[in-house]
């Protein structure tokens, strides 16, 4: 499926025709550049590949200049690879948020904002003990058991504990476009988007 990368400006809320307020997400989205076309016959399988935000001369490899030069365009922060695109892109082609219209619905792909190490009750939604009573006074936000003892003998893989929340890769499916502005590059998306501010966001038709 064909998409566009883009940055996450923030959260705002608009008014529609019926009066609601409506949150919604600000994405600058593009211009992408189309930096390598992929084929069943050299790599195996078909994709468009896009890059992103510029990226520093010195900061990038050799390997990487050549690739970026084939393309005729300068380095790019992010790739991305899509399916298939509509119509029939060039290396070097531009890809701007004019492939989406108001209306439509897309996936947004990001990577959701890291926490850091949390107990169960913040990472996994557990209730926690109530109320402190019998003599029960720093149990309040424990898990609680986590096996039996002799049999088996052991804690079962995947049992829900405290560890490391946040920084993952989220997909949020079927999000309202409301507004695309070309000539600033930006689209609005009716809900939250995953990440933080200034964190990229790969949008899917």
């Amino acid at each position: 499926m064909a998409g566009i990368i883009g940055k996450k400006v923030g959260m705002t809320s608009v008014f529609s025709t019926d009066g609601k307020n409506i949150p919604c997400t600000i994405i600058q989205a593009g211009p992408c550049v189309v930096t390598q076309i992929k084929s069943e016959e050299k790599d195996g399988y078909e994709a468009i590949q896009i890059g992103f935000d510029e990226r520093k001369e010195k900061n990038t490899s050799n390997a990487l200049k050549g690739h970026f030069k084939k393309a005729n365009t300068s380095p790019k922060r992010k790739l991305v690879e899509f399916d298939s695109f509509d119509n029939d892109l060039n290396l070097g082609d531009e890809i701007t948020v004019e492939i989406f219209s108001e209306g439509e619905f897309v996936n947004a792909i990001g990577t959701s904002k890291g926490k850091g190490f949390q107990g169960v009750v913040k990472r996994h939604n557990f209730r926690g003990v109530g109320d402190a009573t019998h003599g029960q006074h720093n149990r309040l936000r424990a898990p609680g058991s986590i096996g039996a003892a002799s049999y088996p003998a052991r804690v079962f893989k995947g049992m829900k504990m405290a560890g490391r929340m946040g920084r993952d890769r989220v997909t949020v499916e079927n999000l309202q476009v409301l507004k695309v502005l070309t000539d600033k590059n930006i689209i609005v998306i009716k809900g939250a988007v995953p990440g933080a501010k200034g964190s990229y966001v790969i949008l899917e038709k």
